[in-house]
């Protein structure tokens, strides 16, 4: 069933042995008397592929002079007589009848029509117009611009001549050439050039276009995903962000839709059977290979807790297995973790902060300004706000000394005592030195009762060698006491190691070495067990130099043993650390992969984390929102958006409230 020199990655296959007038047969019988024997319905009709249950209904026809589609309509209800009878038709008139039902009556279902018309071949797209012509006798291309418009429309239509270019060959002065095109008629331009992004995402071939995109992050220091919700809008920006994820890994787009149609309260059960019908005989193990690796959860899992009855039977028939069962990491999870990792260490991002120093800056009137708002009964809240969440640090230091001069008092300890909870915290922690805040956010974590493991991580895993420099000397200076010397006393064992690792800052700052990245690679390996060859070092020497590799290296140079890695082993490291160690260690080693991998999606995750479901947890966020504001919050911003499909300011507005929302909205600095 797998086209010529592919291995086939459906789930659903021929039935060896397979006899139509039998399985007619038996469906009639199934379907016969009072009642009907859903269990057999779905059993037979699951496990036949669309070629063979073609050949049932022409047998079942011939044999009872009966329309099998139609029976089967009559005796099944609800979502599970919608799958049952989905799987009967072949694809391209699958198709058909869901771009019909999406643009028939009132409204359309865009979110149907872009999930089809990006994802499918040029030969399915040719096979769908002349299913709907057959099916229907009207045009589908006449139909489609009479319900559709703009340039979401001509997308559209360029997408329904199935024309894509398909030559494996590609030129690389093309590639350079078209990702200029894209850059200029976008970022570089006032207004944005939509028929250049039309030509290049809709005619390309999807082999030049990953180089295309590759090539625009290096030039443009962002991913194209970025670059069109910045420059598209509506439903053309989700076709061309459809179009991208497709050109990308079609695997990875159709994984995505699926967590989405179940994730939260409900389920799109629309989008849950038409992507379960359409891929179990194209690409189904693909997708659960990559669904697995980016939810850390089977999709047979998600369907078991998300449906019920006879239409989960259905569905987990079709996805085929449960890979959660199996516990490996597979091939086609490993090339998109090597990707990802080709990526990393190609983008030149620049990294920007959302608090910029103020032009005009005054520090003698900030001072009144914020004295003013303190005087006398009650608080004004809102100038203060205004005035420390719009200078930088340097300039917040500067105020502290025109205060102090100005007034003889201490403008910390006028803040603290006319400012409460979450406000005072956000507040006074923007008045501190980044290092002194995060010199007081470890201290914090390690005195007291218990330690705050994940704050150490945090913070030791994600700073550079002159950050941590600048937090050893704030700690020594505000507690006369060793970082190195609190971190070993609080902590024990390869945790311990670790951070006090960490905490002498001495991370190289050199580029990769490839032959040190290989026998660097070959450790990483051993450690976590899978080497082929198994090594004469022992068990503490390994880990020793794992952390020290994970610890010390420079980021490019991890980027490429990470890489190694992959080749080498077949294997994610992330996923790796993940499945073969536990606890804090394996906390700390993952906050140094993911920082090592993309920072502001490490510290993006953190951000959705803390307000995601029931509760806020504040002193996240406000760490967070504090510590990143002048680095990278900009980026930071960016990830989420392409993480969470929501963004940052949005998710703040949602989840806190009054002057501490407020000030956290200035420090995000935008809406998205």
């Amino acid at each position: 069933m797998a086209p010529k020199g592919k291995v086939y990655r459906g789930s659903v296959k021929d039935f060896p042995d397979f006899d139509a007038s039998q399985d007619a047969e038996a469906l009639y019988n199934a379907m016969k008397g009072f009642g009907s024997d859903k269990e057999a319905i779905l059993d037979l009709i699951t496990s036949r592929s669309n070629k063979q249950r073609v050949e049932i209904c022409q047998a079942y026809k011939s044999q009872y002079g009966k329309d099998l589609i139609a029976d089967l309509k009559y005796e099944l209800t609800g979502k599970f007589e919608r799958l049952i009878v989905s799987l009967m038709r072949p694809p391209a008139y699958s198709d058909a009848k869901e771009i019909k039902d999406a643009i028939a009556g009132i409204g359309t279902d865009e979110k149907c029509l872009i999930e089809i018309l990006a994802s499918r071949t040029n030969q399915e797209i040719h096979d769908l117009v002349a299913a709907y012509k057959d099916a229907y006798e009207r045009d589908l291309e006449a139909d489609i611009v009479g319900d559709t418009s703009g340039h979401f429309k001509k997308m559209l239509v360029v997408l329904l001549q199935g024309s894509r270019e398909e030559d494996d060959v590609v030129s690389e002065d093309l590639v350079e050439q078209d990702a200029k095109d894209l850059l200029e008629a976008g970022e570089l331009k006032w207004g944005t050039d939509e028929a250049q992004f039309i030509f290049i995402l809709g005619r390309r071939s999807k082999q030049h276009l990953r180089l295309v995109f590759d090539e625009y992050l290096k030039i443009s220091g962002k991913p194209i995903e970025r670059s069109i919700r910045g420059e598209l809008s509506g439903d053309f920006e989700k076709l061309m962000l459809a179009v991208v994820k497709c050109v990308r890994s079609t695997a990875e787009y159709f994984a995505e839709r699926l967590y989405k149609a179940m994730k939260g309260l409900g389920t799109r059960d629309n989008t849950l059977i038409r992507i379960m019908v359409s891929r179990s005989e194209i690409d189904m193990l693909d997708i659960r290979e990559v669904f697995r690796t980016k939810y850390e959860k089977s999709l047979y899992n998600m369907i078991k807790e998300d449906t019920s009855g006879e239409y989960k039977k259905a569905l987990l028939k079709l996805c085929g297995g449960d890979d959660d069962a199996a516990g490996e990491f597979f091939p086609e999870a490993a090339q998109v973790a090597y990707r990802m990792w080709e990526l990393s260490a190609v983008a030149k991002v620049e990294l920007r902060g959302t608090v910029q120093p103020a032009g005009s800056f005054n520090d003698d009137g900030d001072a009144q300004v914020l004295r003013k708002a303190m005087k006398g009964l009650g608080t004004d809240e809102g100038a203060i706000i205004e005035v420390v969440t719009q200078r930088s640090n340097a300039q917040r230091q500067q105020i502290l000394k025109a205060y102090k001069a100005h007034y003889g008092r201490d403008l910390m300890a006028d803040l603290k005592s006319e400012l409460s909870g979450s406000l005072a915290k956000l507040i006074l922690g923007l008045m501190l030195t980044p290092a002194q805040y995060d010199a007081k956010q470890l201290r914090k974590a390690v005195e007291g009762a218990g330690t705050d493991e994940k704050v150490l991580i945090e913070i030791m895993a994600t700073r550079n060698n002159q950050e941590i420099q600048a937090i050893n000397e704030a700690y020594q200076e505000a507690y006369h006491k060793r970082l190195e010397d609190d971190l070993s006393s609080d902590t024990s064992g390869h945790f311990k190691r670790i951070l006090v690792s960490l905490a002498l800052g001495n991370r190289d700052e050199g580029p990769e070495n490839l032959t040190q990245a290989h026998e660097d690679a070959k450790v990483v390996a051993e450690t976590l067990k899978l080497a082929d060859v198994s090594s004469n070092d022992s068990s503490d020497s390994l880990e020793t130099r794992f952390l020290s590799i994970l610890c010390t290296r420079s980021y490019p140079h991890l980027r490429r043993v990470f890489q190694e890695f992959i080749k080498m082993t077949n294997h994610d490291v992330e996923h790796a650390i993940r499945k073969r160690m536990s606890g804090d260690v394996k906390d700390a080693f993952l906050a140094i992969v993911r920082s090592v991998k993309n920072k502001p999606a490490f510290f993006a995750d953190k951000l959705y984390k803390s307000m995601k479901g029931a509760g806020t947890d504040e002193r996240t966020l406000t760490r967070i929102m504090i510590s990143r504001s002048e680095i990278d919050l900009f980026n930071i911003r960016g990830e989420f958006v392409d993480l969470f499909d929501k963004s940052l300011h949005h998710m703040i507005e949602k989840d806190t409230s009054g002057d501490y929302r407020k000030a956290l909205l200035a420090l995000c600095g935008g809406e998205d």
